[in-house]
């Protein structure tokens, strides 16, 4: 197909009604993401039979851009238009220490023989290097894990009230409801 321009692109661009709409509608949405923005309008101007560098010229980008999203969106569709998956950089530990460390920091250290009534991160730091399980990990590291998990039971806290000071008095000093046959339980006993 030659589009206004001069160069011949590979793949011509058809749009069905419900694709323009979907693409138009995207065009105009306020909170849209620029770069789908921009590649809508790529698609649309390329239905519209413009070439790579006319399009490029209107849109101030590289003509090797618009050629990039006019072939995904001819091979794949709409759902070509969307980004990838990226590979990132490799994870340092596997997904069952991540899992191990967060099962550690969901007990008691006294469980494991530690003096502490919770864990610090350089203790739990301690615990897992202990294991064996890994051989150095950052407290950074776990912090990060930590924090990344919607579940936090480590973070737990409750509240003690402390006693009345006539139940105290009477031999009762922990915290919940009043055992039955002291005064304030409700029992009335003849």
């Amino acid at each position: 197909m030659v589009g206004q321009g001069g160069e011949r692109s590979p793949f011509a661009v058809t749009l069905t009604a419900s694709q323009r709409r979907f693409l138009k509608r995207l065009v105009r949405r306020p909170t849209a993401q620029q770069r789908q923005v921009t590649r809508a309008r790529i698609v649309l101007l390329a239905a519209a039979g413009l070439a790579n560098a006319a399009i490029a010229r209107r849109l101030g980008i590289a003509p090797n851009t618009v050629g990039k999203w006019r072939k995904r969106f001819c091979t794949e569709g709409l759902d070509g238009l969307a980004d990838r998956k990226r590979s990132g950089r490799p994870r340092a530990f596997p997904a069952a220490v991540v899992a191990y460390a967060k099962a550690v920091a969901c007990e008691l250290p006294r469980t494991r023989g530690v003096p502490l009534s919770r864990w610090s991160l350089p203790e739990l730091r301690a615990e897992l290097l202990a294991s064996g399980l890994v051989t150095d990990i950052s407290t950074t590291t776990l912090w990060r894990w930590l924090a990344e998990d919607p579940i936090k039971p480590w973070q737990h806290q409750s509240w003690i009230f402390p006693p009345r000071p006539r139940l105290r008095r009477q031999g009762w000093g922990g915290p919940g409801p009043v055992p039955a046959g002291l005064p304030g339980s409700g029992a009335r006993y003849r």
